[in-house]
């Protein structure tokens, strides 16, 4: 296998910011993390929301996009939409800013989610909402991924892949991200039986303990593992993604106490340290 471009999604780079605080807005402006994600050779890197209306409101997207550019990455993701499903609302603004940002930045995915709690029985109310983002997406030059949690309304990746076939629109597909395929319960036999190569848009790829300490949003938050020093089989995971066609880039997301207590640049060395020897536990050196 080639050497995988890695992305350093939006939360491993944010450094104390963590989700669901009062403001999720990073310390570090995007221009040092650019530059750090660059110097610890990244293919690209992720920008949240509450990060891009900062920028839009300063810099302006378009300084931030030949930065990265000019340092040599290739990818800018952007995330994350919410409340699609409830018709126009306040979430319409963040859409349009997500749509502008990845106009700009050439970003080929916006991350969707659902809303927290219970997963829902009846999917059926969110396949109109989901497929008119993707028409709107499409217009801009992007694509929607959507991604399951498992204590969200779609909370596995079966029942995110069953969505994404009823929804039935080339621009919305699926974000797989190990953790929250494990903490689902979903097995890799599952995975590869749920997934089609056509709806895998983004791949993540971090580790988890054994057991979730705390709720599932404060393991997910707190407790993630770099990957291959948990205790799961991500090796696994990316030979089931890769026999699915998936090529990358691959995302690493690293959230917990841990990383966010090490300074950028270490906490990028260790992400980025890890993630290659699970490709070489999976594919040979």
């Amino acid at each position: 296998m080639d050497t995988p471009q890695l992305i350093a999604t939006c939360w491993t780079t944010s450094g104390a910011a963590r989700p669901g605080d009062p403001s999720e807005v990073s310390p570090h402006s995007a221009f040092a993390r650019i530059d750090a994600v660059a110097r610890g050779g990244w293919a690209g890197l992720g920008l949240a929301h509450e990060d891009l209306a900062a920028i839009r409101r300063t810099t302006g997207f378009r300084a931030v996009a030949d930065h990265a550019r000019a340092a040599g990455l290739e990818h800018v993701e952007v995330e994350l939409v919410t409340d699609w499903w409830r018709g126009d609302g306040d979430w319409r603004d963040r859409w349009a800013l997500l749509l502008e940002a990845a106009e700009v930045f050439g970003s080929p995915v916006v991350k969707a989610g659902t809303a927290f709690g219970p997963a829902w029985d009846d999917l059926e109310p969110l396949v109109g909402p989901l497929r008119r983002l993707g028409s709107e997406a499409a217009d801009h030059g992007t694509r929607v991924a959507l991604e399951p949690l498992p204590f969200a309304a779609v909370s596995s990746l079966p029942a995110g892949a069953d969505l994404v076939r009823r929804v039935d629109h080339p621009a919305v597909g699926l974000a797989v991200d190990h953790w929250h395929v494990v903490r689902a319960g979903t097995g890799l036999d599952e995975l590869a039986r749920a997934l089609t190569p056509e709806q895998v848009f983004q791949v993540e790829l971090d580790d988890a303990d054994a057991e979730p300490v705390g709720t599932l949003f404060e393991d997910t938050r707190d407790r993630r593992r770099y990957c291959g020093e948990g205790a799961h089989d991500v090796p696994g995971f990316l030979r089931v993604l890769h026999d699915l066609g998936f090529r990358g880039p691959w995302g690493v997301e690293i959230l917990s106490e841990e990383h966010r207590a090490a300074d950028l640049d270490t906490g990028l060395r260790r992400a980025r340290d890890t993630a290659p020897a699970c490709f070489e536990a999976a594919f040979g050196a």
